[in-house]
């Protein structure tokens, strides 16, 4: 009998689960300007789901909304998360103002003029590349050979090598293949990649170069797009107060789900402030990844010194060098001179990302590296002032710094009301990050392409690792490290003094505790002493 059950109920079940699959294998593709939506049904799912989980936890556990011994935390964190996801709100219409109508404005101009027969007299390249993979160097030799061809350009090839090793491979793949291309090869002979960047335009710099000559500079791990050459430079030669600009980016990482995830949300985010700063005529960075510039500027010498030894003088530390953050200097040279400097949405590169041992430790590095970048840029811009850097530009420098606070107060205040107040206040606490990082990840589904219902935790987790990270290195200026160049680290002689580790230490924690009595004080946990009680 359940024999004869099972075979006639099977074939149901089968059809049945081969319908769902299909369901959730349909997707709808909504075509954008530069990227096009695609709303998948397994997507939806997922976002179900989330919701699902806020609704349980809603209904099920005791949140204490209503509690009046909450309010204050209430007030503080829902007061900070107006304020910050206003400023988030801001700089997403900017970003959609620039992407559907300023920016199409002057795609059409430079389209016209490209159309019309422009070409830049040359184009100079400059790659840098230290023991790369030789895969990843025969993709990015093919795409640059590829976008020279399809734009119809004289161009020349600067390599930057660290070894006889890089110059082998990519002397290999064009003795294989009959390529017209002027390739030249610059060995640096001091470690790091600023000694390789500023050796290239050096040479550079020896070449004649006409005043319409374009030079691009770039990594050894990146892959240039279809078109993406020839959309940036007719930017150029359409808007003569652009200096720079800096292209769009993907990252494709084969080895880690998660890493994939969380660099995909980062260039999500990147897509959107980049695009609301342009709108300013300014950029917060020109990614070292890819960025075109008129090579009258990056054979400059205080362009070509600045890059080889950017330094910072610190109150405490000193003088101290920069081993990475070359697109820092190279965007601080041009933010000083006044230069227009823009994102095109447009031209894409891919980042071809080969990540050796620990991911999660990978990812910590990198956050690091770039937290210190920032820092260490950040405040010699904002002296600039809002008169020398566009009002907006100069306020989001600063705002960068006040973030690193405001996340850390929420923080705080969560946990102080969970331990002294009120213990349920954790489940309320789920609730609003779980919205609210919901609400802001929206935004960011435009910029990616899809629904990911990861974005939220990554998103939460990415603001808080940033916020500790920034907080410790804001002290610490001079530390640097750069794992995929050698693990350079960065010896400061007064860094490796104990009595100077314990005093930063010391004032670390001084701001940290003042910010926690500050929360705790708001709250009414603690109270201001009565001074007549105490006189």
């Amino acid at each position: 009998m359940a024999m004869v059950v099972y075979s006639l109920l099977y074939p149901k079940i089968f059809r049945f689960a081969a319908d769902v699959k299909d369901i959730l294998s349909t997707q709808l593709v909504f075509k954008g300007r530069y990227r096009n939506f695609v709303l998948r049904w397994q997507d939806v799912m997922h976002l179900c789901f989330y919701l699902g989980i806020w609704c349980t936890i809603a209904v099920a556990f005791p949140n204490g909304i209503q509690d009046v011994r909450t309010k204050n935390a209430a007030l503080i964190i829902g007061g900070l998360g107006l304020w910050r996801y206003s400023w988030w709100f801001i700089n997403f219409i900017r970003s959609q103002y620039y992407g559907r109508v300023h920016f199409p404005r002057m795609r059409a101009q430079a389209d016209r003029l490209w159309a019309m027969g422009w070409r830049p007299s040359h184009v100079h390249l400059v790659m840098t590349t230290y023991y790369e993979y030789p895969p990843t160097t025969h993709r990015c030799l093919e795409s640059i050979v590829k976008e020279i061809r399809d734009a119809g350009i004289k161009a020349t090839l600067w390599i930057g090598c660290g070894a006889k090793e890089d110059e082998d491979v990519i002397h290999d793949w064009f003795a294989a293949r009959d390529e017209d291309l002027d390739v030249v090869f610059v060995r640096q002979n001091v470690p790091g990649k600023r000694a390789a960047i500023g050796l290239a335009l050096r040479a550079l710099s020896r070449h004649h170069t006409h005043p319409d000559d374009m030079a691009v500079l770039m990594d050894g791990d990146s892959m240039l797009g279809h078109g993406s050459l020839s959309k940036c430079l007719s930017i150029l030669g359409t808007f003569r107060r652009i200096h720079a600009l800096t292209t769009d980016e993907e990252a494709i990482c084969n080895q880690s789900l998660w890493m994939q995830k969380w660099l995909t949300l980062r260039f999500a985010q990147r897509r959107m402030w980049m695009q609301s700063h342009s709108l300013s005529n300014r950029v917060l960075t020109l990614t070292g990844r890819c960025s075109v510039f008129r090579a009258a500027d990056v054979v400059n010498k205080e362009f070509i010194r600045l890059i080889e030894a950017d330094h910072l003088n610190h109150w405490f530390w000193g003088n101290f060098r920069f081993l990475s953050g070359d697109d820092k200097s190279s965007w601080y040279h041009l933010l000083s001179q006044k230069c227009g400097m823009i994102y095109v949405p447009d031209a894409m590169v891919y980042t071809l990302e080969r990540i050796e041992g620990s991911v999660m430790k990978r990812a910590i590095d990198n956050t690091l590296r770039w937290s210190g970048n920032m820092l260490r840029n950040g405040m010699r811009a904002i002296r600039l002032g809002p008169r020398a850097v566009p009002p907006f530009i100069w306020w989001c420098l600063v705002d960068q710094r006040i973030t690193i606070w405001t996340t850390l107060a929420g923080i705080f205040t969560a946990v102080s009301t969970i331990v002294f107040v009120k213990t349920d206040f954790i489940y309320t606490y789920i609730l609003w990050i779980m919205m609210t990082r919901l609400l802001m990840s929206s935004a960011l589904f435009f910029y990616s392409e899809r629904i990911h219902i990861s974005f939220p935790i990554i998103l939460y987790c990415n603001q808080i690792l940033t916020a500790f990270v920034k907080a410790y290195l804001i002290f610490r200026l001079p530390q640097q490290r750069w794992a995929n160049r050698m693990d350079q680290h960065f010896n400061h002689e007064l860094m490796n003094g104990c009595l100077n580790r314990i005093a930063v230490l010391c004032i670390n924690l001084l701001y940290l505790t003042i910010l926690a009595l500050g929360v705790l004080l708001i709250m009414r946990v603690l109270t201001w002493p009565d001074i007549q009680q105490l006189l």
